[in-house]
């Protein structure tokens, strides 16, 4: 009989590729991706179905933050009922985003009742503005008692409602904030709002400080790529660890995985191309811009890319683009794994924040244009966020602090766990010669010579791509490359547009000093060029961020380097660090407070399941599986001595053997001894325990189970490899 493990691999290899039937009109004519774009999905702000005088009132109403007329919410209520209930909508929900790092949603009937008893489709103004959802069972920190159960949800205008498909039907999802009955943020969203008005505040009187008097508003324009690896669901399901917490716990790495980089941006293979066609297909109905779909570094690997969007609509679509991966990797007979490190030893998954600003002319805070040394608004912009960094470089650590995203930063294949700017070198030259009180002269070569003359030119950018800096400018952005793949971005976002817009908010009153003693727009952005580079260059690294060397040379610059989860929380008790959270009203003290109760939580939770499944999994799998092939040896070995055979091997193949179950038995009690001291009272003190203590013994054990990998034969080791999950599909 053939083992579990070889026939999880029959059915992997034989898996048939999924096939959906081709998007076509009623005439049989293929549809382009324009025809189908945005199918589900309702933007009150520019849907023909509601009346243009009642488009700018909720325009009005999102930037000033007055209240909706009831008449008018009525009309859009009835708007929105009518167009979802043509696409085959029943129900509707509101969708938000809880401190779970997920979304929640609980769906309710469009379904009413006349005077008379006649049933009828109902969707009121009051049903769409508000929800009153359980809010008990969501984490809040230690903020409340569990019996102060009631919530709101409040719908957010500036996010498109849309509409999901299950095997039978639709339901209309409102995006909303969630808060607690006292009005304080138990969610994602709510900060991430506040956070742009804030920022958006700052940025338009800075630009009409400075003579750009057509602008009106500015916002955050975001473009989050998302990394992720594809699991046939055979092993997956084969594999306790990544089903209870999305990493493998142990396993090796293959003799061949990315060190030849033939994966990235190689060929897609035939069943993983199938699985992201149909997934761009539902983004784009979505109204989520898939533009870039590739191969990733390690093997398994990929990634998607849409095209920036406002910020909080990007952070909402990025919510819903995770969800939509794991739904139509599922369809495909594969588990899409968004775990920052699903595998050991190779790469793990990111997700690279673009954050710009814009107005409403379309201007971009970041376009460098065609000489950035003259370009005085540009570098300005840019000396700000340098300012921004060195300030609280610790609290944006902080943001992508989780227990996924310890495994990556900083392993050789991410940004360091530094926060650290990278400018490029142009951009780095132009600032030193300013601080320096130098002129700058640019190159003169624009173009790249390939000696081909087949080819056409190449324009050179001003800066190149520094893939080991955690925030690098790249062209007309900052890339924020430190985020990790499974979190929700609404958090670091918003400490980042918060850290940005308090160092604009002091530059405006810089440039109207400057102004009212005379001196020209110029020389005023000019003087905050020189003041917060020199202030604040400490944290511009252009260098290698994998080295050594800069760990070292950070630390004499005294740059932060928080290393674990538990370290880098420690911002969110630290009053002075988090000040101008909580100054700007981003947040309050007790929105921090939760938040840092909340991480520290999820932090021991998602470590304790790590610890109780690997243990599961070494006396369940791992040991039974070690423990037969001894038994086997052993009598082996006794065979061949009833025949006077030579054993030498046998006996040296059995005593690694026995040496590692014994190492590893030994290794099994000592962390299930430390998991059971595990406990709750002091969130800080238990969370780095965890760090310090018990996960080195987790991967002790692992690496004893790795060992008996090696040493079991093939058919006698039935828990899928990493060659199974990363090769088989």
């Amino acid at each position: 009989m053939s083992t579990i493990r070889e026939q999880l691999k029959l059915k992997a290899i034989h898996r048939t590729k999924r096939k959906i039937p081709p998007m076509k009109d009623s005439h049989g004519k293929y549809l382009r991706m324009s025809d189908y774009y945005g199918e589900n999905v309702f933007d009150v702000r520019k849907a023909p179905s509601i009346p243009e005088k009642i488009r700018k009132e909720i325009a009005e109403v999102s930037r000033s933050g007055r209240h909706l007329s009831k008449e008018n919410a009525e009309v859009i209520a009835k708007a929105v009922m009518e167009w979802a209930l043509d696409k085959g909508a029943s129900h509707f929900c509101h969708w938000f985003q809880p401190l779970t790092g997920g979304t929640a949603e609980k769906h309710d009937a469009m379904l009413s009742f006349t005077a008379d008893g006649k049933p009828i489709e109902k969707l009121s103004a009051s049903m769409l503005l508000q929800g009153e959802p359980d809010a008990s069972s969501f984490p809040h920190g230690g903020s409340r008692s569990t019996f102060e159960a009631r919530g709101y949800t409040s719908w957010d205008l500036t996010s498109p409602l849309f509409l999901i498909e299950g095997e039978n039907g639709k339901t209309l999802c409102i995006p909303t904030a969630f808060v607690s009955y006292y009005g304080d943020a138990l969610d994602v969203k709510t900060p991430v709002l506040r956070s742009i008005s804030y920022l958006d505040a700052a940025a338009t009187k800075f630009l009409h400080l400075i003579g750009h008097n057509k602008t009106t508003h500015v916002q955050v324009t975001v473009g989050p790529e998302q990394e992720y690896f594809l699991v046939d669901k055979a092993f997956y399901y084969a594999r306790p660890d990544l089903v209870m917490g999305g990493r493998a716990l142990f396993g090796n790495k293959t003799s061949r995985n990315q060190q030849l980089e033939d994966h990235y941006f190689g060929t897609i293979s035939e069943r993983v191309l199938a699985f992201m066609q149909e997934l761009d297909i539902e983004l784009h109905k979505l109204g989520i811009s898939s533009k870039t779909r590739h191969n990733e570094v390690a093997p398994g690997q990929f990634e998607v890319a849409p095209i920036f969007s406002e910020g909080n609509v990007a952070a909402d679509q990025n919510m819903l683009l995770m969800s939509t991966l794991r739904k139509v990797a599922e369809k495909h007979d594969m588990v899409c794994l968004l775990h920052e490190k699903p595998f050991a030893g190779i790469n793990g998954s990111g997700k690279h924040l673009n954050w710009s600003m814009s107005d409403n002319t379309g201007l971009n805070f970041l376009d460098p244009g065609h000489d950035p040394q003259n370009n005085h608004r540009f570098l300005a912009v840019v000396a700000m966020i340098i300012e921004a960094l060195a300030r609280h470089g610790d609290a944006l650590r902080m943001a992508i602090a989780s227990h996924g995203n310890d495994h990556r930063l900083g392993a050789n294949e991410a940004p360091p766990s530094i926060i650290s700017i990278y400018l490029g070198d142009t951009l780095n030259k132009i600032f030193e010669s300013i601080a320096g009180g130098k002129t700058f002269t640019p190159s003169d070569k624009t173009y790249l010579d390939l000696g081909a003359n087949q080819l056409t030119q190449l324009m050179m950018d001003n800066s190149d791509r520094n893939r080991t800096s955690p925030f690098a400018f790249t062209g007309n952005r900052f890339e924020f490359r430190a985020v990790g793949s499974s979190q929700a971005i609404g958090f670091p976002l918003s400490i980042l547009n918060t850290a940005v817009a308090e160092v604009m908010h002091e530059s405006n009153r810089m440039i109207e000093a400057d102004l009212k003693a005379k001196k020209s727009v110029d020389e005023a952005l000019l003087n905050l060029v020189r003041k917060w580079y020199s202030k604040s260059h400490r944290v511009v690294f252009n260098g290698d961020g994998y080295s050594e060397e800069w760990v070292k040379e950070a630390a004499r610059r005294g740059l932060p380097n928080f290393r674990t989860t538990p370290e880098a929380l420690k911002v969110l008790a630290d009053p002075k660090a988090i000040s101008f959270l909580t100054e700007s009203k981003v947040f309050s003290a007790s929105e921090l407070t939760t938040r840092y109760n909340v991480m520290l939580e999820r932090y021991i939770k998602c470590r304790e399941i790590e610890f109780e499944t690997l243990l599961s999994m070494i006396n369940q799998q791992v040991l039974p599986c070690a423990l037969r092939y001894r038994r086997s040896l052993a009598m082996t070995i006794k065979a061949l001595k009833d025949i006077a055979a030579d054993t030498s091997v046998e006996v040296d193949i059995h005593h690694k053997v026995e040496s590692s179950v014994a190492q590893l038995y030994r290794a099994t009690h000592n962390l299930a001894e430390e998991v059971k001291k595990i406990t709750h009272d002091d969130l800080q003190k238990t969370s780095e325990k965890i760090a310090k203590t018990v996960m080195p013994l987790s991967l002790e054990a692992a690496k004893f189970c790795n060992e008996l990998e090696v040493l079991v034969p093939e058919d006698m080791w039935e828990i899928p490899k990493f060659y199974d999950m990363l090769f088989l599909r």
